[in-house]
């Protein structure tokens, strides 16, 4: 299996169980949050989904200065929405990753705009499955402290 193929396997199976968690939320928790400081469920979802959208430009080297996320101003209208308002991001990330060479995952240097460090391409794509995987933990902590039953995820 070439390594594209493994990491886009970890991003698909990270991301089957996310949305497994976040399709057991109810539309009467949308907003509930831990404290103020914290992201509210949806927002949670919305931040997870909407980073594909930004990874793309990052691993493609691109230009972050004026970045501006597709999802500004857009309501929440529900997690299904969500979902599929993410689709074509994550389809074209997704193909976007499948396209480097071992070559390139091995070589080429990533510098992240939020904290101008410099990864390795194929650090920083496992680092983009731990940010998501970090995010369901999180989640499952939502659920369990709203009292609303928790899907299976290990299955």
């Amino acid at each position: 299996m070439a390594k594209t193929e493994l990491i886009i396997l970890n991003f698909t199976e990270i991301r089957k169980r996310s949305i497994k968690l976040w399709r057991a939320l109810p539309k009467s928790c949308y907003y509930w949050r831990p404290d103020e400081n914290a992201m509210s469920a949806i927002e949670m979802i919305r931040h997870v989904l909407a980073a594909d959208y930004g990874w793309n430009i990052i691993i493609n080297q691109g230009d972050m200065t004026n970045y501006k996320s597709p999802w500004e101003n857009r309501p929440f209208v529900s997690v299904n929405d969500e979902i599929k308002f993410a689709k074509p991001y994550r389809e074209t990330f997704l193909r976007n990753v499948n396209q480097l060479s071992d070559f390139q995952i091995s070589e080429t240097e990533i510098i992240h705009p939020g904290n101008g460090k410099k990864k390795n391409l194929g650090e920083y794509l496992l680092r983009i499955g731990y940010h998501e995987s970090v995010h369901a933990g999180q989640f499952l902590s939502y659920l369990r402290a709203m009292k609303i039953d928790r899907p299976e995820i290990w299955d």
